[in-house]
């Protein structure tokens, strides 16, 4: 399993110049002895880049550092809200397209591309995995506009 680790670190690290961080292997469920490779990133990173799984192992990320105002949340609110609602990354998009483009160093970057790049590397499967979620009670519901 560390050999894993080692392929996944020289293959992806040099998105270490942009953010990420390999964190390591971590056991989410031990019963079944799931283990999954921990990175962080920051918010604004192209998750394109990055595989959902490498090698038989899932790929857990977390954001580290702020985020932009359309993601935030108050912890102590009595009514919660999904941070990650699919709405939220299209506002900040079309708040901050421009800095976005000269961020990821591409000026000719579609609003897809965007969209796709911050929102897990597929916006619409994540727009549609959200909807999805919201309707199983598993998350907040959430404005689609």
């Amino acid at each position: 399993m560390f050999e894993i680790l080692k392929h996944f670190e020289t293959k992806y690290g040099t998105l270490k110049k942009k953010g990420l961080r390999i964190e390591g292997l971590s056991m989410i469920d031990p019963k079944r002895k799931k283990h999954v490779i921990m990175i962080s990133k920051p918010f604004m990173f192209d998750n394109r880049q990055l595989p959902k799984t490498y090698e038989g192992l899932d790929i857990k990320s977390k954001i580290e550092g702020g985020l932009p105002k359309e993601f935030e949340f108050n912890k102590d609110a009595l009514t919660k809200e999904y941070v990650w609602a699919p709405i939220k990354f299209e506002k900040y998009v079309d708040r901050c397209s421009e800095e976005i483009r000269k961020q990821f160093g591409n000026p000719d970057m579609s609003r897809g591309e965007m969209l796709d790049a911050l929102a897990f590397g597929n916006f619409e499967a994540h727009k549609k995995k959200s909807l999805q979620l919201m309707a199983e009670g598993k998350i907040p519901p959430f404005k689609l506009n």
